[in-house]
């Protein structure tokens, strides 16, 4: 590709493009595309899951709240991992696990062995997500045009494939050990790809080394904590209950159930295509406050439409409005002086949220009311405070 350059950013500010940033690039696309896909591959069928092993929602949403304390745990010591590791031997090691444990949920056949599962995923999750983001942040700030929002957006278009998939494969009757068997050997090539073009663990040791001994201010990692438990809430809306709130209250088949976590998705994977305009044209907090409106009007109108088609429409409307929150978030903390912790506090915020809120929404469907009434109560509350949130306090969780 030549030698490196220098591109203008702007204010006069250059940044050196080197030859292997093209590269390193579309692998870390690729395992954005691959950690969306795991995720989706087996959330449309939770629902035939929650058949085969005999349980409740009360109980479902105590496995998953569970399985995601696995997740909090990470996030509390993924700094030191990837400062030992460097984000490249991190990554790579995070993707395998995850990849690996994917078949297992099919094998999973009692609440303890699925929560076992889940956790193992779910702790493999957040050494990936940290280290891509890491990776995907140092190359977007070498770049003209920034990239965050479209790594998320194949992270999205991942959940999108798989969620696809898997709800395709759910109504033609597809066994789901042979689905996710499939899946898993397939999701392993790409490993293949990933892990030779990913940005040497070499360009880490520097950044650590200046780094590694930099106080975090407390404040700072309260507010990506804070944060990312408030920005991960509306995307229980996919994650865990859009099929149940499809099946449960609006009689749907399973097929159709499971196609409500791709409407989000897609909603998703516009929002983020096109993200970085919307900020470029109103400010990155202006687009936020938008962001946590447009989230609000989607949800009430996803989890009350007594219709199915206007559901997936709110859905879909839902996820255009969360769609930027994370990219903006992790890009931030990404930028820190001391990534790994400030992404960990990140994460750990998120983690925590749903350690909590699926068990919240179980108890509350199990009562007279809806699942879309109980997914109502536990998300609307967190995107009318993202909408509304103090300038001072956005600004905060946003290190330039």
């Amino acid at each position: 590709m030549g030698n490196s350059s220098s591109v203008s950013i702007g204010q006069g500010v250059f940044v050196s493009v080197l030859p292997s940033d093209d590269r390193a690039l579309r692998a870390v696309a690729v395992q954005f595309f691959v950690n969306g896909v795991v995720v989706a591959s087996y959330v449309p069928r939770l629902p035939e899951i929650r058949d085969e092993i005999g349980v409740s929602l009360a109980t479902i949403g105590l496995i998953l709240a569970v399985a995601s304390s696995a997740g909090v745990i990470g996030s509390v010591v993924v700094g030191t991992i990837v400062e030992r590791l460097g984000t490249k031997r991190a990554m790579v090691g995070g993707a395998a696990c995850l990849v690996a444990f994917l078949p297992f949920v099919s094998f999973s056949t009692t609440p303890i062995l699925l929560v076992l599962v889940l956790a193992a995923i779910s702790a493999s999750d957040v050494v990936t997500d940290v280290a891509m983001n890491i990776q995907g942040s140092r190359l977007s700030a070498r770049r003209a045009t920034p990239v965050m929002n479209r790594l998320h957006a194949a992270w999205s278009i991942g959940t999108v494939v798989g969620g696809g998939a898997s709800a395709a494969l759910a109504e033609a009757g597809v066994p789901l050990r042979t689905h996710l068997l499939v899946a898993a050997a397939l999701l392993a090539m790409t490993l293949a790809y990933v892990a030779p073009g990913l940005l040497p663990t070499d360009h880490d040791d520097d950044h650590t080394e200046a780094s590694s001994t930099t106080p975090v201010a407390r404040s700072l990692i309260v507010t990506f904590f804070v944060f990312g438990a408030a920005a991960i809430v509306p995307e229980l809306i996919s994650s865990d209950w859009a099929a149940f709130r499809l099946t449960d209250d609006l009689d749907a088949s399973p097929g159709v159930a499971g196609a409500a976590y791709v409407s989000f998705t897609i909603g998703m994977v516009t929002g983020r295509l096109f993200g970085d305009h919307v900020a470029k044209a109103v400010g990155n907090e202006s687009m936020l406050r938008l962001s946590g409106v447009v989230a609000t009007a989607g949800i009430a109108f996803g989890t009350f439409a007594p219709v199915v088609a206007v559901a997936f429409v709110g859905f879909c409307v839902a996820g255009i409005g969360v769609s930027v929150m994370f990219p903006h978030l992790y890009d931030a903390a990404a930028r820190a002086p001391r990534p790994g912790p400030c992404l960990g506090a990140l994460t750990a915020g998120s983690r925590v949220a749903l350690l909590g809120a699926p068990l919240l929404v179980g108890l509350l469907a199990d009562t007279s009311l809806s699942v879309g009434a109980a997914m109502a109560l536990v998300t609307i509350p967190a995107t009318i405070w993202l909408a509304t949130a103090r300038p001072k306090t956005e600004a905060a969780a946003v290190v330039d």
